[in-house]
């Protein structure tokens, strides 16, 4: 779930903007997500548990971007070009 506290998205954000503010390619995100969750690792034990955990994160963060942007996405499409369903 992204929605984390307002002081903790003012530490965060000034951290990403730079990296917002270029044009990245599929592979260049998948080494940024990669690189931070292997980071994050490092810092505990290298266990099921732990890797669980960040690939629990990962998969939340994929459907909450399905359920904000595509889903609507889909629905609009659905109108405009008729239901299947």
């Amino acid at each position: 779930m992204p929605y984390i506290k307002k002081e903790n998205r003012t530490n965060i954000d000034p951290l990403l903007k730079p990296l917002n503010d270029m044009v990245l390619t599929d592979g260049d995100l998948n080494y940024i997500f990669t690189t931070i969750i292997l980071a994050q690792l490092r810092k505990g034990s290298v266990n099921y548990h732990a890797m669980q955990n960040k690939i629990g994160c990962l998969e939340c963060c994929k459907l909450e971007l399905y359920r904000r942007l595509a889903a609507p996405y889909e629905d609009s499409k659905a109108k405009e070009n008729g239901d299947v369903y």
